[in-house]
């Protein structure tokens, strides 16, 4: 057949229905998108199924060594937590011992602070006394010593009061007149 172009469409038919030009294309097109989607819809069951396969033949990995491995840790951890927990005890005992010395040694060193002062005060108090004592004898041997001065200016001076006497008597006496 010829339409009015001088070219001879195509035509089919199929189950008593004629198909003829864009017709024939368009259920072509839609026979082969058919055809696509089934493949594709076989494609997916197939990977679907294969996944599944894997899923069901998975076997979990052995961990029981990373559990004895971290069992070990543990235990580790806990005996030098142990080990550590009495090292603290023992630099907290050691503290202390330092402390308690510390304060025996800071209570005799006050005792000693104590004692010493109460030795300064004593022998202040004896300094005072002795300073007192020289005082009292200074001015004591001052005043013997100005009073045996004034008692040897009176004897000399009556000692020289009666030798003047002798020797007038003397020169006065007429059998002493010598010329």
């Amino acid at each position: 057949m010829a339409d009015g172009f001088g070219v001879a469409m195509a035509e089919l038919e199929f189950a008593g229905a004629k198909f003829r030009g864009g017709k024939i294309v368009a259920i072509i097109t839609a026979l082969t998108t058919l055809g696509g989607g089934l493949w594709g819809g076989f494609e997916a069951v197939k990977k679907f199924q294969d996944m599944s396969a894997q899923i069901e033949s998975y076997v979990a990995p052995d961990l029981s060594q990373f559990d004895k491995t971290i069992a070990l840790n543990k235990e580790q951890m806990e005996s030098k937590t142990d080990l550590i927990q009495t090292e603290v005890e023992m630099i907290l005992q050691e503290m202390e011992m330092m402390m308690s010395e510390i304060k025996l040694v800071s209570d005799v060193a006050n005792e000693l602070k104590n004692d010493l002062r109460q030795d300064v005060r004593r022998i202040e108090k004896i300094v005072n006394d002795v300073e007192q004592q020289v005082k009292e004898d200074s001015r004591d041997n001052a005043k013997d010593l100005k009073e045996a001065i004034d008692e040897i200016q009176d004897d000399m001076q009556s000692l020289e009061d009666k030798t003047e006497k002798s020797i007038k008597r003397a020169l006065d006496n007429p059998l002493s007149k010598m010329k």
